[in-house]
């Protein structure tokens, strides 16, 4: 899953208007940005298997520290603890962090084979449905909860100048560029590889913190 995790955080902006985008969209992907580091760092394995699905080589070997159900609900409860006594935000902004964050492993377990870990204890059990096995219904998926997602952001937003509409048109064309590439292009050569450049991810991190200060919060 990808656009999935990005159009939850798009919708999550009409549960908590308030909150950044980006931070928002840090949330919905905040697994995907700790595992590159713990899988360059030799604590998480990954592989790449051409055909190991029909939509990603990627084979996830092992992950219970950034993917697995508990991490995910620490991870969410320590980012959105910090974000509200940062910015001291209400309890309902945490509420809405906490759980965009834990939604990610939700998704993932739509899409993935049984490769999600339910504990980080060694041996635990793993989860899947494998909507991944099918392309065609990946795609019909993902897109919709991004139509969805980007429905929501544009009925609690609106641009306040000219940046605010093409920053955001270019953020979903981008999105869509390397949604495309990762179903369509080559892989990669190896796991290691597939982590440096997930890293780049902290790019998009940062287009919806500048894509937010450029709209504003419609009245309900």
């Amino acid at each position: 899953m990808f656009i999935g995790h990005f159009a939850v955080a798009f919708g999550a902006k009409r549960a908590a208007p308030t909150v950044s985008l980006g931070t928002l969209f840090i949330a919905g992907q905040l697994a995907d940005l700790i595992w590159p580091v713990l899988v360059i760092a030799g604590v998480e394995r990954v592989a790449v298997r051409p055909g190991v699905t029909a939509v990603t080589p990627i084979d996830f070997l092992y992950y219970p520290f950034s993917h697995s159900l508990v991490a995910g609900a620490v991870w969410g409860l320590l980012f959105a603890g910090a974000y509200v006594a940062l910015r001291k935000a209400s309890a309902w902004s945490g509420v809405v962090i906490a759980g965009v964050v834990l939604s990610h492993w939700m998704l993932d377990v739509l899409a993935h084979q049984p490769d999600m870990p339910l504990t980080v204890a060694a041996g635990s059990s793993r989860v899947g449905l494998g909507l991944w096995n099918s392309l065609a219904a990946t795609l019909v998926v993902e897109l919709s909860l991004l139509a969805a997602g980007l429905w929501l952001y544009a009925r609690t937003t609106r641009a306040v100048d000219r940046t605010g509409r093409l920053a955001l048109l270019g953020l979903v064309a981008l999105l869509f560029l390397i949604y495309l590439a990762n179903l369509f292009g080559p892989p990669p050569p190896n796991g290691i590889t597939v982590a440096w450049s997930a890293l780049a991810m902290w790019l998009l991190m940062a287009w919806g913190y500048w894509v937010d200060r450029h709209r504003a919060r419609v009245s309900p």
